[in-house]
């Protein structure tokens, strides 16, 4: 059985732009938590500006989400993020961590991914470093 709640969040997210930031406050607790590599906030304002940087930064930014698991008022959502960046394609995959509160807002956030391999090893110089050390410390 589909959870609204978790239906309206994946389908926020696949179709995020510039424009539904607004809609944000229909989802999200107003003190919100939000946790991912790279940032860590509270409150709808601070969410909307990550996501308003990601648009600054990317190109053509856009989520799948392929998985979603619900156990009562948490769910976790696997998804894949697509952009382009200096005219190359990136994928990560990842998954969200979601608790709803009893109106059915989002009150914490938590992206799970690996920066290293899904982002850091995908670029140029910095990916070459990844990857020597990676193959480093890979047994066998």
């Amino acid at each position: 059985m589909k959870d609204a709640r978790v239906e309206a969040v994946a389908a926020f997210y696949e179709s995020l732009s510039p424009d539904t930031l607004d809609r944000l406050n229909t989802l999200y607790a107003d003190d919100a938590w939000f946790k991912d590599p790279f940032n860590e906030v509270r409150g709808i304002a601070a969410i909307a500006r990550i996501f308003r940087h990601m648009f600054d930064q990317v190109e053509q930014p856009r989520f799948k989400v392929t998985t979603r698991i619900v156990d009562g008022d948490a769910a976790m959502l696997g998804w894949v993020f697509r952009f382009v960046m200096r005219g190359r394609e990136v994928e990560i995959r990842g998954v969200s961590h979601l608790v709803f509160d009893a109106s059915g807002r989002v009150v914490i956030h938590r992206d799970y991914w690996d920066a290293a391999e899904e982002l850091y090893a995908k670029l140029p110089l910095i990916g070459r470093v990844f990857r020597w050390l990676a193959s480093r410390l890979a047994a066998g």
